[in-house]
C-alpha cells in the first residue's frame, strides 16, 4: 500500500496557476477542496491535469431538515461527478441529530452514493452527526456500508483527552475509513499550536498510534492507495499573539512538516498481518 499526500487549499493565499505547482513541487499528488464555482470548473481542471494532480472534493450539507441535508448531499454529488474523482470528503448532518435521526439520513446517503457510483468519506468533526465516538460507533454498528473521514483531532478536542480509552471504536472507524485528515488535536482544541515544538510531540505520536491502526486495517482490506491530508488551518485555528493577530507559526511549513514526517512513519510500518 502507498501513501498519497493531498493537500488542502484551506488558507492558503494566491491563485490557483501559482499555487498548484507548488504544491506539486513540495511532493503532493492531490488538491483538496471545496468545489469550484461552475464558471471555474473548466480552468480548475485544466490545473489539475497540467498539475497532475487527482483531486478530492470537499462538501458540506446543509438544510433544516433531514429531507433539506440529503438533497443537498444529491446536488453536491453531481455536480462532484464531473471530476471523477475516487472519493469524496463530506463534512455531513447536525450534531443535534437523535440516532434515529443520523439513522435516517445515513441510510438514505449511501443509497444515494451507491446511485451515483461516488465513494463519499464522511468525516468526524465537530458540529456534524460524527463529532464525538460514541454516536459514530452506534451508526456504523447499524450502516453498514457507510464510510469514514478520520479526523481524530476532532474527538480529542470534544472529549478533552487522548483516545486511549476508545481505541475499540479507533478499530472500527478504520475498518470503514477512506481518507484521513492528518491533524494533531489537543485536549482544548483541535489544532496543536505548532505539531513541531517538543512539548506537543506526545499528541503527534498519539495520533500516529491511531493512523497506523487505520494504516492497518486499509492494508488488510487489499487498499491499493491510503489518501492522507495534513488538513491544519488557519487563524482561528492556527494560535495568534493578543493584540496584533501575528500567527505563532508558519502554516504551510507545519502542513508540509506533518506530511514528510507522515511518510516517513508511514514508510517504517511493518506490513499488516493478514492472518
Amino acid at each position: 500500500m502507498q501513501l498519497l499526500l493531498a493537500r488542502h487549499l484551506w488558507g492558503l493565499t494566491g491563485e490557483p496557476e501559482d499555487l498548484f505547482p507548488r504544491i506539486k513541487s513540495q511532493g503532493y499528488q492531490a488538491i483538496e477542496n471545496g468545489l469550484p464555482e461552475p464558471d471555474q470548473v473548466t480552468h480548475f481542471q485544466d490545473l489539475l491535469q497540467k498539475n497532475a494532480l487527482t483531486y478530492i472534493p470537499q462538501i458540506f450539507t446543509n438544510g433544516n431538515t433531514i429531507e433539506e441535508h440529503l438533497a443537498d448531499f444529491r446536488r453536491q454529488l453531481e455536480q462532484a461527478q464531473v471530476f471523477q474523482p475516487e472519493k469524496v470528503n463530506c463534512h455531513s448532518g447536525r450534531d443535534v441529530w437523535s440516532l434515529d435521526q443520523s439513522l435516517r439520513f445515513y441510510r438514505e446517503a449511501v443509497k444515494i452514493e451507491a446511485d451515483l457510483g461516488m465513494a463519499v468519506a464522511h468525516e468526524t468533526h465537530r458540529g456534524r452527526v460524527f463529532f464525538y465516538p460514541g454516536i459514530t460507533a452506534q451508526v456504523l454498528e447499524r450502516v453498514e456500508t457507510l464510510k469514514l473521514c478520520c479526523d481524530l483531532s476532532h474527538w480529542v478536542c470534544v472529549g478533552e483527552r487522548l483516545l486511549d480509552d476508545q481505541l475499540d471504536i479507533v478499530r472500527q472507524c478504520a475498518e470503514r475509513c477512506i481518507h484521513i485528515h492528518g491533524r494533531v488535536g489537543y485536549e482544548e482544541g483541535p489544532q496543536v499550536p505548532d505539531p513541531r515544538a517538543p512539548e506537543y510531540l506526545p499528541y503527534v505520536e498519539a495520533h500516529e498510534v491511531w493512523w497506523n491502526i487505520i494504516w492497518n486495517a486499509q492494508e488488510k482490506q487489499g487498499m491499493k492507495v491510503s489518501t492522507f491530508t495534513p488538513e491544519f488551518g488557519p487563524p482561528g485555528y492556527l494560535h495568534t499573539l493578543p493584540y496584533t493577530q501575528v500567527p505563532v507559526a508558519d502554516l504551510e511549513e507545519i502542513c508540509n512538516w506533518q506530511a514528510q514526517r507522515e511518510l516517513e512513519v508511514f514508510a517504517r510500518r511493518p506490513p499488516a498481518s493478514h492472518g
